[in-house]
């Protein structure tokens, strides 16, 4: 409070007492004079008799009553003058640090020592002090990417800087929440993927992190920042923001919470084995199929476990099983870490906070993941989908590669081809839009019918924009008048049919005809073929 503030009696303010006669002529007054100058002339009076040595912000009821008003006359003292709003204002005031003691109460209080390690932890982690977690806890700040619907955090797992690997992320997964339906899926990049690192070269991806040095502006410093980089500009997924975790946390981590439990479904009947992991990472690995509980340094050697080993088994897809249990994990870990168990435990909290604190970087503050906090309480955990990038099956986006590299390494890239990352940009637009034709993907040939070169691939990126897989583009084998579009799809793309038949004026064939258009699009596989025209390369 203002120590200048005048006092405030029943809504009238009191001048400082002065001395002399203008003192004892102010005692002298009567009550009823009292009251009727506040009434007439809100003037401000001071009588010592109202003001005693101890009196609080409601002296102003002692002094009436000393002064033998009744009682109820004070209630009608009370809705006057400026009481009420001074009130007012200093009760948010008081509730405001009444919030604040109760919160580092909890955080302090609650056993001082489990209250000090964790804020210790958090400050660690978000790289602040006591100041800036007092304004993270009542700031109400908007993540990036909020306003758009849709948060993404690159997460990113390495062994530790003492390890042989270094600054390898041998673990690369995408968390995206999805702020207006309160949804959420985990997408693995496999780590071994073959991609230009602008600052490096050619490298498989999990390499990206080791330019220490990197700083342009648009990206986080160091490593994590060139990750950002590939993945935003060849994949085409924004990233908002990072966590970099030494695989010691992800143990640890397990071990506060009493262990995970996971549902191991290997396509071998023996479950999974893999000898290739070493002791000091729970190694050897092996686990029945079905459900599991997994201490630390077991969820540890599943985390690293990919089966590239001849006396292997169940690991068909290697390191893309591997991501699938490192995102299993993950689940598992958040929905142990929010039950109600964990929670309620101020020593499993400390813990927690503790594996967090010695072996994680981001770049979020304490107001981004208290932020991060509330929009997880939204989302039902056993909910969140789990994608991955496969390279085996129909729907594979990747497909295996050696490098020209000396010695020559084993590696993925796309399926459509080195550098060309289409498929993998269409895969994320397809499961975060809510777009009717996108969630339908259907996929799409274009064959140019007419004499304007490169006009197929003009519709290739216009209908890749919309949320079309656009899976080939060639020349016709001959010139046609007008556009033709055969529907392979048999109506089971009502929403890709309505609008390729608006955009490209022509209602597309269900059936197949003889003419030479209709034969011109016989023998591909896709939902929909388009032959583009004459006429249609005029108007376009």
């Amino acid at each position: 409070m203002d120590k200048k503030r005048p006092v405030n009696i029943d809504g009238i303010y009191q001048k400082p007492i002065s001395s002399g006669q203008e003192n004892i002529n102010n005692q002298n007054k009567s009550i009823n004079e009292i009251t009727q100058t506040r009434v007439q002339n809100t003037e401000m009076i001071n009588d010592p008799r109202l003001r005693r040595r101890g009196d609080s912000l409601d002296y102003g009821r002692q002094s009436l009553l000393n002064s033998n008003i009744p009682n109820k006359e004070y209630k009608n003292y009370r809705t006057r003058g400026d009481l009420g709003k001074t009130e007012k204002k200093w009760s948010k005031r008081k509730k405001t640090l009444v919030t604040i003691l109760v919160i580092f109460l909890i955080l302090i209080g609650v056993g001082g020592w489990f209250g000090s390690r964790i804020l210790g932890s958090i400050d660690k982690v978000f790289h602040g002090n006591v100041f800036s977690d007092i304004q993270g806890i009542f700031s109400n700040t908007t993540l990036k990417g909020e306003n758009q619907g849709r948060v993404n955090i690159l997460l990113a797992g390495y062994q530790g800087a003492e390890s042989d690997e270094g600054a390898l992320t041998d673990s690369i997964m995408i968390v995206s929440i999805d702020t207006k339906n309160n949804t959420a899926f985990t997408m693995s990049i496999p780590r071994d993927l073959w991609v230009n690192i602008p600052s490096i070269g050619y490298q498989k991806i999990n390499d990206a992190n080791s330019n220490a040095n990197f700083n342009q502006a648009g990206y986080f410093k160091g490593g994590m920042g060139q990750l950002q980089q590939v993945i935003e500009t060849d994949f085409g997924i924004p990233i908002d923001y990072y966590a970099l975790i030494d695989y010691s946390a992800f143990e640890d981590a397990v071990n506060a919470v009493g262990g995970i439990t996971v549902n191991i479904q290997s396509p071998d009947p023996r479950g999974l084995y893999d000898p290739n992991v070493d002791k000091a990472h729970g190694g050897p690995l092996k686990l029945p199929n079905g459900p599991v509980h997994l201490d630390g340094l077991q969820a540890l050697a599943l985390a690293l476990a990919r089966g590239d080993s001849p006396y292997a088994y169940g690991f068909p897809l290697s390191d893309i099983n591997r991501t699938q249990h490192q995102r299993q994990m993950l689940i598992a870990l958040e929905q142990k870490a929010l039950s109600a168990g964990v929670l309620s435990n101020p020593l499993t909290i400390t813990h927690l906070f503790d594996a967090i604190g010695k072996n994680v970087r981001t770049d979020l503050s304490l107001a981004d993941a208290l932020k991060l906090a509330q929009l997880a309480k939204k989302i039902n955990t056993s909910q969140i989908k789990s994608y991955g990038m496969s390279y085996s099956g129909n729907n594979a986006l990747l497909t295996t590669y050696v490098t020209p590299t000396n010695p020559p390494q084993d590696a993925l890239i796309p399926r459509a081809g080195l550098n060309n990352y289409s498929q993998i940009q269409h895969y994320y637009l397809q499961i975060t839009s809510n777009n009717p034709v996108v969630q339908e993907d259907a996929s799409v040939t274009i064959l140019n019918g007419s004499n304007v070169n490169n006009l197929a691939h003009k519709e290739e990126t216009y209908l890749r924009s919309q949320g079309f897989n656009v899976v080939y583009i060639g020349n016709a084998s001959t010139e046609y008048t007008s556009n033709f579009i055969l529907d392979n799809s048999k109506n089971s793309k009502p929403n890709s049919y309505n609008f390729l038949e608006k955009y490209f004026g022509v209602k597309p064939s269900t059936s197949s005809s003889s003419s030479a258009e209709a034969i011109e699009t016989q023998g591909y596989t896709s939902n929909f073929v388009v032959v583009i025209g004459q006429n249609w390369a005029k108007s376009h």
